[in-house]
């Protein structure tokens, strides 16, 4: 799923693209991609496109008094093409066609599940909408160490805490495997267990990782936004290679639908915690 750095270089890019734009014609192909009806899609032709920007991980385009707020979910991708998109393209779910040439901005969703959704407010109820107003603070820029604390400091592990959008929002899978690498804690640590150093060093971590991934972005991804940026990342998904501080092998833990990484010389002082796959198949 893309997550708060990726979703972030998107609207950056968009809003820069696209403020000022009038919108001729909207279009959703995906039965499913929209959750309101009410306005309609064609309340958004004629308008100005006034600004692109984010909730979390989620995309908001604005025009004028009203804005669509999107969730890519795993497989969304929001993107600006050139030239517009047959109706018969399997991946697209939602058409917003510039005037005055054949520019569209597209979301599109890949495989066959059409889990990514948009819903057309009126801006004033942005907040109020039930995805937005259960996020917690934005993840960057990073809250107050003391803020953090409060947020963070529950009798929860680290990962799932931190992946959760209620507490803090923006981190997901990969990140959160880069922040408490890059902090030296133990993805099972429970955040009431917290000191007051570690809790230091998980704040800069999260600064430092999510600036860090951010000016990569600035630097390598051009006007035309890729179906997946190159990420700079130190250890995720990269369980058998050399830790890039100690040289340990990295190893992970696999869940159903994802993959946690860790460095156990570092993170959990050396134990090689238990995969979850080899648990299974040991019952």
């Amino acid at each position: 799923m893309p997550e708060l750095p990726e979703v972030e270089i998107t609207a950056r890019r968009l809003d820069t693209a696209l403020r000022g734009a009038e919108i001729e014609s909207v279009l959703a192909p995906g039965m499913v991609t929209m959750k309101t009806f009410d306005p309609p899609l064609d309340a958004l032709v004629g308008r100005t496109i006034t600004r692109v920007s984010r909730r979390g991980k989620m995309p908001l385009v604005e025009a004028g008094d009203l804005a669509v707020l999107i969730h890519l979910m795993s497989a969304g991708r929001l993107q600006l093409f050139d030239k517009r998109a047959s109706l018969r393209d399997k991946a697209s779910r939602l058409l917003i066609r510039i005037a005055g040439g054949e520019r569209e901005l597209r979301l599109r969703e890949f495989g066959t599940q059409q889990r990514a959704w948009a819903k057309l407010l009126p801006i004033a109820d942005v907040g109020a909408d039930e995805m937005v107003a259960s996020l917690g603070p934005e993840a960057y820029p990073v809250p107050r160490v003391e803020e953090l604390g409060e947020l963070v400091r529950q009798p929860r592990h680290l990962h799932p805490l931190l992946r959760d959008q209620r507490v803090i929002a923006g981190i997901g899978r990969t990140w959160v495997d880069e922040i408490l690498w890059t902090a030296r804690l133990s993805p099972f640590r429970q955040g009431d267990d917290l000191s007051d150093e570690e809790l230091e060093r998980m704040h800069d971590a999260i600064g430092t990782v999510l600036g860090r991934a951010l000016d990569h972005y600035e630097a390598v991804v051009g006007e035309s936004l890729p179906d997946k940026a190159p990420m700079p990342l130190e250890v995720h998904r990269k369980q058998g290679e050399a830790c890039p501080r100690c040289g340990t092998t990295l190893e992970a833990v696999h869940f159903k639908d994802y993959v946690m990484t860790y460095c156990p010389q570092e993170q959990t002082g050396g134990r090689v915690l238990k995969d979850r796959r080899l648990s299974r198949l040991l019952k």
